[in-house]
């Protein structure tokens, strides 16, 4: 005896869908592994709120370290500091200025960083501020604490820097240099000591641990996992970290040695060598 078959209209349409989708080859999804760092940082508005966060923390934070002429945030003072002037120090790149556009561009190019296309990003002057960043350091100014911009930006792209925050509306001192860019290497230890002998350092506000102490350069990724633990007390207090997915010594640390020499096909593959599961 023959055996009636039910189809179900569902279960016909979802035969001729397959069919369908069958005859046409899948094609392959390929993305920049900037993508999504980037994406968040322009879209996202926990991103804009987190950098907000931050600077609301680093307000706050001031207030404490005027009342207490004891205070300082920068392991590099020593002495007798408690009569000298307030200042703050911050990082530049994603800690005042936005420069995600730079890394569009190398996603739109399918590129990566180069000395070069980074410099002629930061001729154009065109970075936007980081959100809460303009609103503190004015803050900071009509307080009477002095502003420092500490940065990695080499020295000839001093002046660049200063117009874009001139631009912005930054508050940089006529008489005084406030802008410290790279000279002969990256650790910034040297600079915040040279501004800690005239001026007390309230706050250090960055986006990498090197920011903050001189302890992190040319670290692995274990003894930055300790430091970290280390200096859990200054966190939140002394020492304010801005959001930043898009690149830092925490990605610099999984190349080893071999640094940027390596292609972008072998960085991945050691970011995904270094994946929990």
């Amino acid at each position: 005896m023959l055996r009636r078959v039910y189809r179900s209209p569902y279960l016909l349409l979802a035969l001729a869908l397959a069919a369908g989708c069958s005859e046409k080859p899948q094609q392959e999804v390929t993305a920049h592994e900037l993508l999504n760092a980037t994406s968040w940082v322009q879209l996202s508005a926990e991103y804009a709120a987190a950098a907000m966060q931050a600077y609301l923390i680093a307000e706050e934070q001031v207030e404490q370290a005027l009342r207490d002429p004891s205070w300082t945030a920068a392991q590099e003072q020593t002495g007798d500091f408690t009569d000298l002037p307030p200042a703050v120090i911050l990082d530049v790149d994603e800690t005042v200025l936005n420069n995600s556009p730079y890394e569009a561009r190398t996603i739109r190019e399918n590129t990566v960083f180069t000395p070069q296309t980074w410099d002629v990003w930061v001729e154009e002057a065109r970075a936007e501020a980081v959100p809460g960043a303009l609103e503190f350091c004015n803050y900071l100014t009509q307080r009477g604490v002095t502003v420092f911009y500490v940065t990695n930006r080499q020295d000839h792209l001093k002046e660049a820097t200063r117009k874009n925050l001139q631009a912005l509306g930054f508050p940089l001192r006529p008489k005084r240099e406030t802008i410290y860019p790279r000279t002969d290497n990256s650790d910034k230890g040297s600079r915040r000591a040279e501004i800690a002998e005239q001026y007390r350092i309230l706050l250090l506000v960055g986006d990498d641990a090197r920011d903050f102490s001189s302890e992190f350069v040319n670290t692995t990724y274990g003894e930055r996992y300790i430091l970290r633990k280390k200096f859990n007390a200054n966190w939140g207090s002394k020492w304010i970290v801005l959001p930043n997915p898009m690149y830092g010594d925490w990605e610099r640390v999984l190349y080893g040695d071999e640094g940027y020499r390596l292609d972008r096909a072998e960085r991945i593959e050691r970011k995904l060598e270094t994946l929990r599961y």
